[in-house]
């Protein structure tokens, strides 16, 4: 597999994350009568927030992700995958964990694996960019 072709993997897998939250809230909208804001209900709050917070970090790291993809041959290919496998992990545990209550498991480790994802990419694309300097 070639390094965008990775970074296109985790891409859309993280898409298709933002694509069933979203699909959560809009049955949730249907299902408790919500037109507009999050109505007091706090099982559709939640779904609210699982998906705004996802709208909120997946963006970024899959910029990331694709920049470190592009950075070959500064950044190892274990870099991407790491990057790629904790990001779309923690998304996915953290979008359970909001669902399922208000502080666990899921949300917290789902919380702690993006923020890995985060510390990789960021650390990843600072070395690369200097190692491309010398």
């Amino acid at each position: 597999m070639l390094r965008l072709e990775i970074a296109a993997l985790y891409a859309g897998v993280n898409i298709l994350i933002l694509l069933v939250l979203a699909v959560l809230v809009v049955a949730g909208r249907r299902r408790h009568q919500i037109r507009l804001g999050d109505g007091g209900n706090p099982d559709f709050t939640r779904a609210v927030r699982a998906h705004a917070n996802a709208a909120e970090y997946i963006p970024a790291g899959l910029v990331g992700i694709v920049l470190i993809a592009l950075m070959e041959p500064a950044t190892p290919l274990w870099l991407l995958h790491a990057a790629g496998i904790s990001l779309t992990i923690g998304r996915i545990l953290h979008g359970i964990g909001l669902h399922t209550g208000v502080l666990n498991f899921g949300r917290m480790f789902g919380m702690i694996l993006t923020w890995v994802s985060y510390l990789l990419i960021g650390g990843g694309l600072i070395a690369a960019g200097l190692a491309q300097q010398l």
